[in-house]
């Protein structure tokens, strides 16, 4: 979450001082930069809270593997978002060619939603793959000479 902060925290700072300094899709440009990482921020804040007044000791065993295989399953629902955030900004590009009135807004807001999408789709398969190859694999059998041994596997 601390990757995510980070980026949200620089798009507030370069967003507010684009909007502020530019005109017409730029400036929606950095308009929309700007109110969607208020959104990331508030999420990477919470997130962090919430894991420094959590402990994973008070947990039995199966307790973390279902959290953890809840936020794997969360991570490729997030990832299937931003692809459709990512199509969306497409889509008001495609608009912005057949609007006069609205062509700077949506062309502006359209870049925007790409770059969001595509950082968070990195983002969310990068954390996804990195949780996918730290499961914990539980009680495996396995045949031996004298009988079934009963281990624990942990994937680092």
């Amino acid at each position: 979450m601390l990757i995510l902060g980070g980026w949200a925290a620089a798009n507030l700072i370069i967003g507010g001082y684009g909007w502020s300094k530019t005109t017409g899709q730029e400036k929606y440009f950095h308009q929309m930069n700007f109110m969607w990482n208020v959104v990331n921020l508030s999420i990477a804040g919470f997130a962090l809270y919430s894991n420094a007044h959590y402990s994973l000791a008070t947990l039995s065993i199966s307790e973390v593997l279902a959290k953890h295989l809840k936020t794997e399953r969360v991570l490729l629902i997030n990832a299937a978002l931003d692809v459709g955030y990512s199509g969306t900004g497409f889509l008001l590009r495609h608009y912005s060619g057949n609007s006069d009135k609205f062509y700077s807004l949506l062309k502006g807001y359209g870049n925007s939603l790409i770059l969001q999408g595509a950082f968070l789709l990195a983002f969310d398969l990068s954390l996804y793959g990195v949780l996918h190859s730290q499961r914990i694999e539980f009680l495996s059998v396995t045949p031996i000479s004298n009988g079934l041994a009963l281990t624990a596997k942990f994937s680092f």
